[in-house]
């Protein structure tokens, strides 16, 4: 950017202070707060400089400077020094995970709630897409005479129930047959390859029983889709309220409104390259974004990505603690997935 070690510092301290502060910074403030060795004349030149050259913008006449997107995208790329969590953020963050129960819901529920406790904004989180995780068991129990319960298992952990009713009568020998022959065809396979070829093959195997295996065949296909579909989870949405930036009633409720656009959040998190990646105002893709900033990190089973976190706040946020507490959250969350 060809800016001098002075104008970084200036840039720096003023960032630092909006982010505190949410005022717009001024010379005297640098100048009165922070150990920059110039005079105030100086400071106003340098953030003169800094003005025109699109770092920072000033909001109306004789204010101070506010940072601007590219202000803020310097200070991510080249600034920023992460915060090491205190031993009992890191601790109340493990005991969030702690409290879990092994169901994947339950995790990413956990993630979701501790991210935005942790950083007091919006927290988003993409459940895992679990189409390569191969299938670990499938059983039918008995609920009463004309209902049967299908449970899938994974070895992602992930487990659904879904009810099956029938209006024939079967004995528990048919049942476990049935369940033998989908263990044996199923078993092994990622959901993402239980195709019209397997259930061929299945319906050839259970002639005997074709009722029944037609009444179980379009529950099990339903319960496989929905074990790969993507979930978006929010939590922390009345964080915004006690940002200065949303005192004004509009401004929440579009806020509120765009967060209601799950599927641009989707879009958003998908989108989003890198392991851990920062999207500043104007850098989002939709309108409704363009006064915010998305802080995104992934998770991984057995070293594949399989879903995504992050964080959503004004463009003023805390980068240095923001990206510490998902990047923290994102190692534990890996390491209990992997354990489990």
């Amino acid at each position: 950017m060809g800016l001098g070690e002075r104008k970084l510092k200036i840039l720096q301290a003023i960032i630092k202070d909006f982010i505190l502060t949410a005022e717009p910074v001024g010379s005297r403030t640098l100048m009165k707060k922070y150990d920059l060795g110039i005079s105030a004349a100086t400071i106003r030149n340098e953030m003169s400089d800094l003005e025109e050259m699109g770092f920072l913008s000033q909001p109306h006449t004789s204010a101070g400077r506010i940072p601007s997107d590219k202000g803020y995208r310097l200070y991510v790329d080249s600034l920023m020094m992460m915060d090491r969590l205190a031993k009992n953020q890191q601790d109340a963050i493990q005991k969030s995970f702690l409290q879990s129960f092994g169901e994947i819901r339950e995790i990413i529920t956990a993630t979701s709630k501790v991210l935005s406790h942790m950083t007091k904004l919006t927290s988003v989180v993409l459940s895992p897409q679990f189409e390569q995780s191969k299938l670990k068991s499938v059983q039918l129990v008995p609920i009463d005479e004309k209902s049967l319960l299908l449970i899938v298992v994974s070895e992602s952990g992930i487990v659904r129930n879904a009810i099956v009713r029938n209006n024939e009568v079967f004995s528990k020998e048919h049942l476990e047959l049935i369940t033998k022959i989908l263990n044996i065809k199923l078993k092994g396979l990622t959901i993402g390859k239980v195709n019209k070829d397997v259930i061929y093959d299945l319906k050839c195997d259970m002639k005997k029983y074709t009722s029944l295996v037609d009444l179980i065949i379009p529950v099990l296909l339903a319960t496989l889709e929905d074990m790969i579909s993507v979930e978006v989870y929010l939590d922390g949405l009345m964080n915004i309220f006690q940002l200065p930036e949303y005192h004004n009633i509009e401004k929440a409720r579009d806020f509120l409104q765009m967060l209601n656009h799950k599927e641009h959040i989707m879009d958003l998190l998908l989108n989003s390259k890198d392991e851990l990646d920062i999207t500043i105002g104007t850098e989002n893709r939709h309108e409704e974004m363009r006064n915010c900033s998305l802080v995104t990190a992934t998770y991984k089973v057995n070293d594949v990505i399989v879903g995504k976190i992050g964080v959503i706040g004004p463009t003023r946020m805390n980068y240095d603690h923001i990206v510490s507490v998902v990047d923290y959250v994102t190692k534990n969350l890996t390491q209990l997935l992997n354990d489990e």
